[in-house]
């Protein structure tokens, strides 16, 4: 479960900011705090912990504005730019080659299968549809908060764009086991990149299904 704590503070976010943003916001910055701080504290590498670092960034910054300007016109699209700030860090993740999967997988699988081709290529892969799909639910999202179009529409753009990284992520893992199959040492590299995060999904979905602003 663990693996899973950086789309907590995401989570608790989209559930209670409809009432209070401020308050989400600064909740969400100290659940990121915690688990970040707790993980460094057990050894978690840096490169496993990138979603903690992105939320303490980003609700840093957003509470500090929700504090200073409770009326503040980002009140209104913190769900939309929520998703593109996920978005942009699996994207610039990609851009350094260090797909942030890669670092989740890594503390589930042995160290003689990270270079494995098949270990990072599904790592690579897997991490450009999440940024796909983080930056979907972003353009859907920030255009129904833009017409305010109501919390049922942003909740369902947002599952839209969650849930097609959920679905590729699944069949994309299952077509790389079959293909490796009795490859041995590959096979391992392959499913440990897909085990690690193919609960993952789920639990971002979930953080969207709860709540839109």
């Amino acid at each position: 479960m663990s693996q899973l704590r950086g789309f907590f503070p995401w989570i608790v976010f989209s559930a209670v900011s409809g009432l209070v943003w401020s308050w989400a916001a600064l909740l969400s910055l100290a659940l990121g705090a915690l688990f970040l701080a707790k993980d460094r504290r057990a050894g978690v590498p840096a490169d496993a912990q990138i979603l903690e670092f992105g939320a303490v960034g980003y609700f840093g910054v957003l509470t500090a504005v929700a504090f200073v300007d409770p009326h503040a016109p980002v009140r209104d699209y913190a769900s939309g730019l929520s998703s593109a700030w996920l978005a942009l860090i699996a994207a610039v993740t990609l851009l350094v080659r260090r797909p942030f999967v890669l670092g989740i997988a890594k503390r589930r699988t042995p160290p003689a299968v990270w270079g494995s081709p098949v270990f990072r290529r599904t790592c690579g892969v897997l991490t450009s549809a999440w940024a796909v799909g983080f930056a979907l639910s972003a353009v859907a999202t920030l255009a129904c908060e833009a017409v305010d179009s109501g919390m049922l529409s942003c909740v369902g753009a947002q599952i839209v764009g969650l849930g097609l990284p959920v679905v590729f992520t699944r069949f994309y893992v299952k077509g790389v086991r079959e293909r490796v199959s009795g490859a041995g040492s590959q096979e391992i590299a392959a499913g440990g990149a897909g085990a690690t995060f193919g609960a993952a999904p789920a639990v971002a979905l979930a953080a969207s299904a709860v709540g839109g602003r």
